[in-house]
């Protein structure tokens, strides 16, 4: 078969143009090489047609119907790979991005202990993490037990843990650090030293 003949330049002129049918998805231009890809496969329709006649123009019509689609399709999934596609559709979240949410959306509902003083931000511990909170509307003053009733974006909002809320942990870390009144020691009299002795 010739080179030249109207079948094979047919075939060219629509290869090209579903070429540049991609090269629209992934360099856009406003549509030039849109319309320079329809202007391309309308030759070769009518290479076709002038060749092998209504028949073969017919069938290459519908040939380009089906695979104009099918290559833009293809090409919309590959977008987000490339380096032009990364530019125009962004970058997903990372997996430490979504886990960061995650974690502190986890947040609401616990109890934690004010490091600092929150006018109304401060820091705050949480399960023996140290998170940046907002107080939702009173200072919070430093060894106060706070809950954490809101998070939103990066803003962890606490108030005034009720007496219900506050741990009830009983380990001796726990114990010595929380004061006399609270474990009614004070309450307790210890006498003097020797007194049962004596009594003995």
């Amino acid at each position: 078969m010739n080179l030249l003949d109207e079948y094979s330049i047919a075939l060219l002129l629509a290869l090209i143009g579903m070429l540049l049918v991609v090269a629209e998805v992934f360099f856009p231009s406003g549509g030039v090489l849109g319309f320079f890809a329809a202007v391309l496969m309308i030759g070769s329709v009518y290479m076709a047609y002038t060749k092998g006649g209504f028949a073969s123009g017919l069938y290459f019509a519908a040939a380009e119907t089906v695979l104009v689609p099918v290559m833009i399709f293809l090409a919309f999934q590959m977008l987000p790979y490339t380096p032009m596609g990364k530019i125009l559709l962004g970058s997903a979240p990372t997996a430490e991005e979504v886990e960061t949410d995650d974690i502190r959306q986890a947040l609401v509902g616990r109890v934690g202990t004010a490091l600092t003083k929150l006018l109304p931000a401060g820091a705050v511990e949480i399960e023996g993490q140290v998170i940046d909170c907002v107080s939702q509307s009173q200072a919070i003053e430093p060894g106060e037990y706070v809950r954490v009733v809101e998070v939103s974006a990066n803003r962890v909002v606490v108030r005034r843990a009720e007496q219900g809320d506050r741990p009830t942990s009983t380990s001796p870390e726990d114990m010595l650090a929380r004061p006399a009144k609270e474990l009614g020691l004070e309450d307790l009299d210890l006498g003097e030293p020797g007194e049962d002795s004596q009594e003995a």
